[in-house]
């Protein structure tokens, strides 16, 4: 391998879910990062994090990374199932506007790694969610139906950072009958 091949594998890439699984389409970005999880296989400096709602827990995840992809519910008054891809200065536009409490904790989260001199090149993938009050596991169909355009987005992005990555047969997150994550059907 050359030498400029080796120093791109050095490089950090986070592919990061955040919402709440339990409140709808609010899930969306931890369900497409399981299913990404659970079908695609990716090199040793590329991680796939469920944040969930950590917000400021997320710090050392953030500030670890050269790359970090989120993946969201992105509000942003459009039709439910848009899809969005934010970078530079839309970022803390989007977030500021307080689309949910996840989405503060994200953004003190990049202000305290931006203060710390950690702050990765960032970019954000989601959807406009149609239901993100109702108690319940699944998304809605609407939402559902754009989980795999989502990852497509993802994984340009990956392209976009010379990542190379392969689809799997789905057994990736699955190394049993039991599922490790309770959400490990993503959403099938």
């Amino acid at each position: 391998m050359d030498n400029s091949g080796e120093s791109m594998d050095k490089r950090q890439i986070t592919v990061l879910g955040l919402g709440n699984v339990l409140l709808a389409d609010e899930g969306f970005g931890v369900k497409v990062v399981l299913k990404m999880d659970r079908y695609y296989r990716f090199p040793e400096n590329v991680s796939l994090i469920d944040g969930n709602v950590l917000g400021l827990n997320l710090l050392g995840v953030v500030s670890e990374a050269d790359h970090l992809i989120v993946v969201d519910a992105i509000k942003n008054k459009g039709e439910p199932g848009t899809l969005y891809r934010l970078a530079g200065d839309q970022i803390p536009q989007r977030i500021r506007a307080k689309n949910s409490l996840h989405q503060v904790d994200f953004l003190e989260t990049l202000t305290l790694a931006q203060a710390l001199g950690d702050v990765p090149e960032t970019v954000i993938v989601g959807v406009e969610p149609k239901d993100i009050v109702s108690v319940r596991e699944k998304l809605t169909p609407e939402i559902k139906a754009r989980m795999n355009p989502c990852i497509d987005m993802v994984l340009a992005e990956l392209d976009r950072l010379g990542v190379p990555y392969e689809r799997t047969s789905g057994e990736q997150g699955a190394t049993s009958d039991v599922p490790s994550h309770p959400f490990q059907d993503c959403e099938d």
